[in-house]
């Protein structure tokens, strides 16, 4: 079983960055596929970051440019950092981790961003 927990959402004023991190624990293999995704006001569950298991990162054409995906294989953790903050990035920000070698996924629990003044 895996274990996902995403953190580092908070308040921001438009402009501004913050840098969210997705960490597997449990039965992970270190061979893994992830996902950032987000509900907001505007739009249900929306990816708005994938890396493939090679380190391939595709952007949501929404967040290019402003949005950077990276990962710590030795620690079993994604990040998404996020500059140039917009209040329509606000949103509940969640994690899905795909462990390739065993075949399972697993959300993780939403972690909060508020864009605002």
């Amino acid at each position: 079983q895996v274990q996902v927990v995403a953190s580092g959402g908070g308040l921001v004023q438009p402009g501004g960055s913050l840098r969210l991190s997705c960490v597997a624990s449990g039965t992970v293999s270190g061979h893994f596929a992830a996902d950032w995704h987000r509900d907001t006001p505007a739009k249900e569950r929306e990816q708005v970051a994938m890396m493939d298991s090679g380190g391939y990162v595709s952007l949501a054409s929404s967040v290019q440019g402003r949005f950077i995906m990276s990962r710590d294989s030795a620690k079993n953790t994604v990040y998404l950092q996020m500059n140039d903050l917009k209040p329509e990035d606000t949103g509940l920000y969640y994690c899905c981790w795909s462990d390739i070698k065993y075949g399972a996924s697993q959300w993780g629990q939403g972690t909060q961003v508020t864009v605002s003044s």
